[in-house]
């Protein structure tokens, strides 16, 4: 596997492999430039949405597999500090720093919804997914909501070993279901599923419909905690993709090492042109030329 010629994180690689920097803001853990800061008159309306707090959650909640989850080489809960687990312990903190706003920059508008893509299938995406959210349940201050919004080839109930149930394609379709009936809570603190639903054959145009803001909205409304994490379906394989990029205010775009094409990549990109903030992931690779291992301080050297 040919290494990239600089040192940095998984999300400055990918940049440095694909000359993006122009026309795509990749994370950066030095940058500290207002680039991308929203209007005033957005800035506005952020800071005046309602803070109502949310009654915490007393129902059932389902058992999620930590065995299956070490055993597919996910983030385990209370597991092991590991060389995963660090890596997504950075990616998230500049996601939720875009989120959520820092002293010098404002939060960029609908940034709590974060939509993991990639180009095509078997890149990564859903592996980077469950680990985000796994990473950020593990947050003092937020919650996470992680929604399978892959409708034609749904995998995360079967990732945490649960069983499918109604999903936001039913509360898309269904206007007297109310998503948030549809949410599977977890004994993992912190984080909660949404199940892709039943699949129809015109799931691109519920997503383009007026509702689908509306549905979105509810997720967190009186939640300003909740970070949604959409697993998303490959955007050179399936439409809904790019529809999906229109709702949210951050994509990451996984790109597989020594796999995904500079025109995969350019083509998926263009097709991601509804959000305005993109950052690339790159997954696959375990060289580091600085010979950084993430988890070696700890005792575990993964």
């Amino acid at each position: 596997m040919v290494p990239p010629r600089k040192p940095g994180s998984l999300l400055e690689r990918a940049g440095e492999i694909y000359d993006y920097i122009p026309a795509v803001r990749t994370i950066d853990q030095h940058d500290n430039a207002a680039e991308g800061q929203p209007p005033a008159a957005d800035r506005q309306q952020i800071s005046a949405a309602p803070q109502r707090p949310v009654a915490a959650y007393d129902g059932p909640r389902v058992i999620v597999d930590r065995d299956k989850l070490r055993e597919a080489g996910f983030i385990v809960p209370d597991g092991p500090v590991t060389g995963i687990s660090e890596e997504f312990r950075i990616i998230k903190r500049q996601l939720l720093m875009v989120a959520k706003g820092s002293p010098k920059t404002a939060p960029v508008p609908h940034g709590e919804r974060i939509l993991i893509c990639s180009a095509h299938p078997n890149e990564g995406k859903t592996f980077c997914a469950l680990n985000l959210a796994l990473s950020i349940a593990a947050e003092k201050d937020n919650e996470v909501l992680l929604v399978d919004a892959d409708f034609a080839k749904p995998s995360i109930l079967s990732s945490l070993g649960l069983e499918g149930s109604k999903g936001l394609m039913d509360a898309l379709a269904d206007p007297e279901l109310p998503v948030e009936n549809c949410i599977i809570h977890t004994d993992i603190p912190g984080l909660a599923i949404l199940p892709a639903g039943d699949q129809t054959n015109a799931d691109t145009e519920y997503l383009a419909s007026a509702r689908t803001e509306q549905v979105l909205d509810r997720l967190t409304r009186h939640n300003p905690n909740r970070i949604v994490i959409f697993d998303s379906p490959p955007a050179l394989s399936a439409s809904p993709a790019s529809v999906l990029a229109t709702h949210v205010g951050q994509v990451l775009m996984v790109v597989k090492a020594d796999e995904t094409t500079e025109t995969a990549l350019r083509d998926a990109l263009s097709l991601m042109g509804g959000c305005e903030h993109i950052q690339l992931l790159l997954n696959g690779t375990k060289f580091s030329p600085t010979g950084r291992r993430f988890g070696s301080y700890y005792g575990y050297g993964e």
